[in-house]
């Protein structure tokens, strides 16, 4: 529970435009969230909180930090279309191409079944010229 209180209260504080009161508890509920032992039947975070980091870091256009973020989220959460989406988001932006290029790809694997068109698998499509 003080993994989710203090990501909200980081997107609180962001809402309310107060960036550096906004990283700091975001950047303690993924190093909480990280030192936490998940139980091996249960299911992972809905919304992890080092991918909700990369989240904020993109908001506040830090987009290597982002990806930083999102790759360590995907360490421990792999597969993930929000946390795929926004690695290859944040490396766009960070003008990484080839990493950018390789998440957009894993991005359309992990939803080649689903029967969606969502806007971030239309901007795969776009970044990949498909």
């Amino acid at each position: 529970m003080e993994v989710q209180r203090l990501a909200a209260a980081a997107w609180v504080a962001l809402a309310q435009g107060r960036r550096d009161d906004a990283l700091k508890p975001m950047r303690s509920a993924a190093d909480l969230e990280d030192s936490t032992e998940k139980h091996p039947v249960t299911p992972g975070p809905l919304a992890p909180a080092r991918e909700l980091l990369g989240e904020m870091l993109l908001e506040l256009t830090d987009a290597p930090g982002a990806l930083r973020e999102f790759e360590a989220s995907m360490k421990k959460e792999p597969n993930r279309f929000n946390g795929t989406y926004g690695a290859a988001r944040a490396a766009e932006l960070a003008g990484d191409r080839d990493k950018a290029r390789a998440y957009y790809a894993r991005l359309l694997a992990i939803a080649e079944r689903a029967d969606t068109e969502r806007p971030e698998l239309r901007q795969a499509k776009v970044y990949l010229g498909r």
